[in-house]
């Protein structure tokens, strides 16, 4: 029975496993792709993107999708919290609608009108991610908070507990699988979104995908679009386990 329960959650890292190791291969061996794109594309003389490595393409990708995501995760948390409590409920409907506005805009349409006032490269960059990454934090976290049983809520205010203490002890651990969903759902979001970024000069993975649009070479399309599908992959179900694990009694640890 124990032997069961090992093996479960290492049967369920497996996928995440190889698809990490094939896109370490990808990432780190030239070689190996030129190889696969040539096959591919037969036609196609230059197959590697010549003027950065997936390297380099993978970090500037990163910054970006994790810095947008932890502002993100950080003002969409405070503010589903701050609007579930009595001080600011009048604020629940402003937030819900301010957050699915900015969702609405394309992130194209950010980049648009900030770049004439903050100018090329990251920062307008970052400002479309985290205006269209914050949503699902914000509706996750009210919802999780929200669903939050009121009968225990009464009893942690009948065993003492103050206001802050029944947040972090009773709803916030209640409420964390939602939340965690909502910043799942904001990470893989911001990979994907991430690829507009090499329209500000930002780079990414996005950068050979202009390239090869705008050289007609489909081996760079392929390269920067396989890149940035295998990272939101990897990083949503890297956090999905993380997700389960942190729901499990004992915070996933093994009975004894």
């Amino acid at each position: 029975m124990a032997g069961g329960r090992k093996r479960g959650p290492l049967i369920g890292w497996l996928p995440l496993a190889v698809l990490a190791g094939l896109f370490s291969v990808m990432v780190l061996d030239r070689e190996a792709l030129r190889v696969v794109l040539s096959a591919l594309f037969p036609g196609v003389r230059d197959v590697i993107y010549p003027r950065a490595s997936l390297v380099s393409l993978l970090g500037e990708h990163l910054f970006l999708v994790l810095v947008s995501s932890a502002a993100a995760v950080a003002v969409g948390t405070a503010v589903g919290i701050y609007v579930t409590r009595p001080a600011g409920r009048d604020f629940l409907k402003i937030a819900s609608d301010l957050s699915a506005f900015a969702q609405t805009v394309p992130p194209v349409a950010v980049l648009a009108l900030s770049i004439p006032f903050i100018g090329f490269g990251q920062k307008p960059v970052l400002l479309a991610l985290f205006l269209y990454s914050v949503l699902p934090v914000i509706s996750n976290t009210v919802a999780g908070l929200e669903q939050v049983p009121a009968l225990y809520i009464e009893t942690a205010l009948g065993m003492g507990m103050t206001p802050r203490q029944i947040l972090l002890r009773v709803e916030i651990p209640l409420a964390l699988r939602l939340i965690m969903a909502g910043i799942r759902t904001s990470v893989v979001v911001n990979v994907g979104t991430a690829t507009v970024g090499a329209l500000a000069g930002a780079g990414g993975f996005g950068t050979p995908i202009v390239a090869g649009l705008v050289r007609e070479n489909p081996a760079f399309v392929l390269q920067g679009a396989v890149s940035a599908a295998l990272l939101a992959f990897i990083l949503d179900q890297t956090l999905a386990r993380a997700e389960i694990g942190a729901n499990e009694p004992g915070g996933g640890r093994e009975e004894k």
